[in-house]
């Protein structure tokens, strides 16, 4: 007489199937929602800011260059926008992850029949749960109730079945294994971290940007107040040529030169005034400080170029970091990891499928609900059954199809991701070229603007004794203020250049003592990556 499997014995081994299952799904843990901010400072929140980038609602603003980037860090539109990526990018992994969550369902029915004298009743009611695991294993436990009640007169009989069943069924060929069944939900975590990749090289380009329009708002300031320097200069050489034409030392053709230059002068005012106007929207835009008349605030920088010289790394020092920092060569390294869990399952579908399946059952009888189910007709109340099912498509086409582009875009994905690494390697490069050329720059503008001063001198000088021209002495003067300039230009550059060279080999946040997502250098085979 075969064993038999008492029902009560099924739901123990459900609940040590879901534990399983459970414990496999959860062994990978989503990551914290990214963070911007100051090392230094409270974690900020992605909605949030740390406290000092917080800007007065009215009034002026008075800024130093750190103050422009932490408020643009915790207000500007564009990073905000930019923020909610990761975000969605998680509730893919969530919905990857769903192919493991335990899947229930019930019904209940009931029947009523009436032939003659003789009425049945027949009420039933089914439950199953079934739960798919990362090994290709699906198992599902049934229980269902069904009642009978069989009314003929003068008898009535009530009859009550309950029954179990466990059933398993496990892949053996295509679909089996963790790899394959796991593969969706680690693109999905990989999608996860390249979107924080993605966002802290956004952060990098907004933090470069506002230092950038920081100095680019400096030097129009800057150029503004020389050039109304230069042109309260040239009223007093036209009005100098006046009194010397009224004293009848000029002669009167000399006044069309020193007009000219105060009309040329005037004109240079109105474009400096333009282009301070400009920078400060750009800095206003990034900083976005709020406010009901945002765009009209008035701006005080607080911040001067440093013009010493730095002592700079050996151009393969910042080649190196660029490699492990740059966030676009993080990402190029994750779609190639993404493309090996593309073959993974595209190689899959390759094979045939071979399905091994196991059922177990129980059914009881009773006469009426009250009594202990396990009578029957024959004495025996189980059931078993096992067996395998399987399915082959004789060409496979799609499945070839598919595993040979799944092959070339992984080629693909590893050629770009050394041209990649080739254009930044070029990018680190130029950059480190552009910081010596603004150093040396600096020093050879300061020796014209001084040359351009004692020039002017003696042209004036000359002018005063009669031996040079309005026309000479303009000419003097708008070199001057070229190179006066040009001065101001070269230092706001330098200190422009490094920002770009941090940039560039990814490390302007670290400098800078922010913190965001997408520090840690990905590398292929990665062992933070779940295989």
């Amino acid at each position: 007489m075969p064993t038999r499997t008492p029902i009560r014995l099924l739901v123990p081994a459900l609940s040590l199937a879901l534990l399983t299952a459970t414990a496999a799904c959860t062994s990978v843990q989503d990551p914290l929602p990214p963070q911007i901010g100051p090392k230094a400072a409270a974690a900020p929140s992605a909605e949030g800011a740390a406290p000092s980038a917080l800007l007065p609602a009215t009034g002026p603003l008075t800024l130093t260059v750190q103050d422009a980037v932490l408020a643009a860090l915790a207000n500007n539109q564009s990073l905000a926008v930019q923020k909610i990526n990761p975000q969605l990018s998680r509730l893919a992994q969530d919905a990857a992850r769903a192919a493991f969550d335990p899947h229930v369902t019930g019904q209940l029915s009931g029947g009523h029949s009436e032939t003659g004298s003789i009425v049945t009743n027949s009420p039933a009611a089914q439950v199953a749960i079934q739960e798919f695991l990362p090994t290709g294993t699906t198992i599902t436990l049934g229980v269902s109730a069904n009642a009978t009640e069989y009314s003929a007169p003068p008898a009535t009989v009530d009859s009550h079945t309950n029954s179990a069943s466990l059933s398993v069924t496990q892949s053996l060929l295509r679909g089996a294994g963790t790899d394959v069944n796991l593969a969706t939900l680690r693109q999905a975590r990989l999608d996860t971290l390249s979107s924080e990749y993605e966002l802290r090289g956004f952060a990098q380009t907004l933090l470069a940007d506002t230092e950038n329009a920081y100095w680019d708002y400096v030097l129009a300031k800057r150029q503004l107040e020389i050039v109304l320097r230069s042109l309260d200069l040239a009223q007093q050489q036209r009005d100098e040529t006046l009194e010397r034409i009224r004293l009848g030392k000029l002669a009167g053709n000399e006044l069309a030169a020193a007009d000219a230059e105060v009309a040329l002068r005037q004109e240079n005012l109105i474009n400096a005034r333009s282009a301070l106007a400009r920078t400060r929207l750009s800095l206003i835009r990034l900083i976005n400080p709020g406010g009901e008349r945002m765009w009209d605030r008035e701006v005080e920088t607080r911040s001067v170029p440093a013009l010493e010289e730095v002592a700079l790394d050996p151009v393969e020092t910042h080649i190196t970091l660029a490699g492990k920092m740059r966030p676009d060569l993080n990402q190029a390294r994750l779609r190639i990891q993404r493309g090996e869990l593309d073959l993974i399952k595209t190689k899959n579908g390759l094979l045939p499928r071979l399905d091994l399946f196991m059922t177990l059952g129980g059914t009881g009888y009773s006469d009426s609900f009250g009594q202990q189910p396990g009578r029957t007709v024959n004495g025996e109340n189980y059931s078993a059954a096992a067996g395998l099912a399987f399915d082959w498509p004789v060409f496979n086409r799609a499945a070839e199809a598919a595993h040979k582009g799944a092959r070339l875009n992984q080629r693909q994905a590893r050629e770009a991701m050394a041209n990649l690494s080739q254009l930044a390697e070029q990018d680190v490069r130029n950059a480190y070229l552009e910081v010596q050329r603004t150093r040396e720059q600096i020093r050879a503008t300061a020796a014209t603007r001084k040359a351009q001063e004692e020039k002017l001198r003696d042209e004036t000088e000359k002018f005063r004794l009669g031996k040079s021209t309005a026309l000479l002495v303009g000419q003097a003067q708008r070199d001057l203020l070229s190179s006066q300039i040009a001065e101001v230009q070269s230092a706001l550059a330098y200190m422009k250049s490094f920002v770009n060279l941090y940039r560039l080999d990814g490390s302007l946040l670290e400098t800078r003592g922010i913190a965001a997502p997408g520090a840690a250098p990905v590398v292929l085979d990665d062992p933070r990556i779940p295989r």
